[in-house]
């Protein structure tokens, strides 16, 4: 055959790329041997499905394998393949030009990045195929014979924005890729890419799990007779990949100490996980996936930097870590793999945010681990509790974020309850117990069991044997307000609106008896929200107490006032709201104070007791003192005056 030399242009924006590799300095130039590997997979996968389509293909496929072959002295690094190779069109059409919309994309966005650094950050965001090689060679070679073809091609270029091509005929059946690496001390040389470590440790980071055989010769310092000088070294073949993939084999074939190496090595958690979830996608995107939910929450779970969701491959390419865009961040402590089997390579975590695909499989992760949960929690109590005590409070957080799971999310909600002192209750549970005629699910937020247990709210409920949810968690403030209802019936807070109970000597009393408490306490109640305007909107008679004189509640729409330090903790600027004040008529203090205002109106005295059954009342649920000196300072008098 004829030997045809040309010297070729690359494409414009081609060029423009090359260049931009070249000059560049790029922190993670090791996804250059990535995208080598994964190509040479590729078209080891295109062979074996072509042999086998056309059975007079003159291909050998007895031995499908990737070789990784290093020349110290010459400083080059090649990627050889027997798979499908290319032809002469081929090379042209693949290398010379950019074929892929998000190339040419990342191109742009390069052109429009103000500075030098934002360039680099969109590089990392954009694969960027076989051209990251010129981030760590000055010149590359590659030699490749289509399989069924007698000839070969060879094309070369140092990236200077031309490529010289010609034909050959000695190319063996595939690809080889060679790096003429830059030199060791060059300046933007970052690692050295001829070292035997730093090969392993770049095919086990993205390419341990691909289905081909990746081998590499090693050295192995030998012993020979004779003094130091005599000593040998031998090279051995090595597979350096594991192509262990668990999450394409049937379950059945994976046994759970494999699971739980897998969890172990993705998690870097000594513990087994609580649940292993294997699942598979099929239809017009398939996908494999793999997930884990721990045994306990890691240390980072609440902090800003922690990890946020699994590991995304593309046929079996490892692509990135914490793929935020496969996880929701209330299901942040899940860990795993994600395999897709038609993203590309190239696909950006900008793009991963809005492909439709990827927020399809998203949904699907989404609602099977929340019916794993939800499986446990009818199946196995005890590990659905061990689930709930260390991720309890963040699975919560998606009643705010996902509107779509959130009734999944509260099927699988676990609360403290008046019920039980030791064990924790359903929402599902707390229904199936309500009392006849009652239509409200009541709770209680507060900062501990036993504050919330303790709160002059809870008199009547407790009382009357209505069982009341203890929200503790600082979530609990925000989703109580945002979700009204489950299974129909609405969700109420015990310390705000009012409350229509009936206390035992309500129910005894007839109603123009009621009538006659009213006007009785009329003006008590008229000056008390007078005197502590400034503290609250109005003072009015409760049917929630049975034994404290009073107590402190907020209309039924009022931002509570641990919602409201939270915003402003957040430097959100929220209107202060003021509460209700509501007493006990049937209590010794407040009957005394009703007949002490009868008789001295409003003194100095009875100003002062006003502010003391407001502190009480403040204290008793929590509450912070604007003045606590004053306070003290009145009660020390009071107290004084008893002796």
């Amino acid at each position: 055959m004829s030997n045809r030399i040309e010297t070729l242009e690359f494409q414009a924006e081609a060029r423009q790329l090359l260049q931009l590799m070249v000059h560049s300095i790029y922190s993670d130039k090791d996804i250059f041997l990535r995208e080598l590997i994964s190509n040479a997979s590729d078209a080891l996968d295109k062979l074996r499905i072509a042999s086998l389509v056309d059975k007079d293909l003159s291909a050998d496929t007895s031995d499908l394998h990737i070789s990784l072959e290093v020349d110290r002295g010459q400083r080059t690094l090649t990627v050889r393949d027997n798979g499908i190779g290319m032809s002469r069109d081929d090379v042209v059409q693949l290398i010379g030009t950019i074929a892929r919309s998000g190339t040419a994309e990342m191109l742009r966005k390069a052109k429009e990045a103000k500075d030098a650094a934002a360039s680099l950050d969109l590089i990392g965001q954009f694969g960027v195929g076989f051209y990251s090689t010129f981030m760590v060679a000055d010149k590359v070679t590659l030699l490749t014979r289509r399989a069924g073809e007698s000839g070969g091609t060879r094309w070369e270029s140092s990236g200077e924005g031309t490529y010289v091509i010609e034909d050959v005929d000695d190319a063996p059946q595939g690809t080889a890729v060679t790096l003429h690496l830059k030199p060791e001390d060059s300046e933007d040389h970052l690692f050295d890419y001829t070292a035997e470590r730093k090969i392993r440790e770049i095919v086990k980071r993205y390419s341990d799990f691909i289905a081909w055989p990746i081998r590499m010769a090693t050295e192995n310092p030998g012993s020979a007779e004779g003094t130091d000088e005599d000593a040998a070294v031998t090279t051995e073949v090595q597979t350096l990949n594991s192509m262990k993939a668990l999450w394409a084999r049937p379950p059945a074939d994976v046994d759970q100490a494999e699971y739980n190496e897998l969890y172990r090595h993705l998690s870097h958690d000594w513990t087994d996980p609580l649940e292993t979830i294997h699942m598979k996608g099929e239809g017009l995107f398939e996908y494999e996936a793999l997930l884990f939910i721990p045994s306990r929450a890691p240390f980072d779970l609440f902090t800003q930097d922690g990890r946020r969701g699994v590991q995304l491959y593309v046929k079996r390419v490892f692509i990135m870590d914490d793929c935020q865009a496969l996880m929701p961040n209330f299901l942040r402590f899940v860990k795993g793999v994600v395999d897709a089997h038609d993203l590309s390579l190239n696909i950006s975590r900008e793009i991963l945010q809005q492909d439709r695909q990827i927020q399809l499989v998203r949904r699907r992760l989404v609602k099977k681990v929340l019916s794993t949960v939800r499986g446990l929690q009818t199946d196995d109590a005890e590990r659905y509790r061990t689930f709930w005590k260390e991720f309890g409070p963040v699975v919560k957080e998606g009643l705010l974020d996902d509107v779509e799971n959130q009734e999944a999310i509260l099927e699988i909600i676990s609360c403290a309850s008046t019920h039980d002192p030791e064990q924790t209750t359903t929402l599902r549970e707390y229904v199936d117990r309500m009392k006849d005629g009652q239509d409200d699910i009541y709770y209680m937020t507060g900062d501990s069991r036993l504050m919330i247990e303790k709160s002059p709210h809870m008199e009547a409920f407790l009382a009357q044997g209505y069982e009341v949810l203890l929200l503790t968690d600082p979530v609990d403030e925000v989703w109580v307000e945002r979700v009204a209802r489950f299974d129909g019936r609405p969700l109420r807070s015990i310390a705000k609106g009012q409350v229509d109970l009936g206390t035992a000597d309500e129910k005894e009393s007839t109603e123009p008896e009621r009538e006659q408490r009213r006007k009785d306490f009329a003006e008590l109640l008229s000056w008390l929200t007078r005197t502590l305007h400034e503290q609250v909107k109005e003072v009015r008679l409760s049917s929630r107490l049975t034994t404290s004189p009073a107590c402190i509640v907020g209309d039924t729409h009022d931002i509570t006032p641990t919602l409201e330090k939270m915003y402003r903790s957040m430097g959100q600027n929220v209107p202060h709201a003021k509460r209700i004040l509501e007493l006990n008529p049937t209590h010794p203090l407040v009957e005394g104070l009703r007949k002490a205002h009868e008789q001295d109106g409003s003194s100095d005295v009875l100003s002062e007791t006003a502010e003391l059954l407001y502190g009480m009342a403040l204290l008793a649920e929590g509450g912070d003192l604007a003045d606590p000196s004053r306070f003290t300072r009145i009660l020390a008098a009071r107290l004084a005056n008893t002796l």
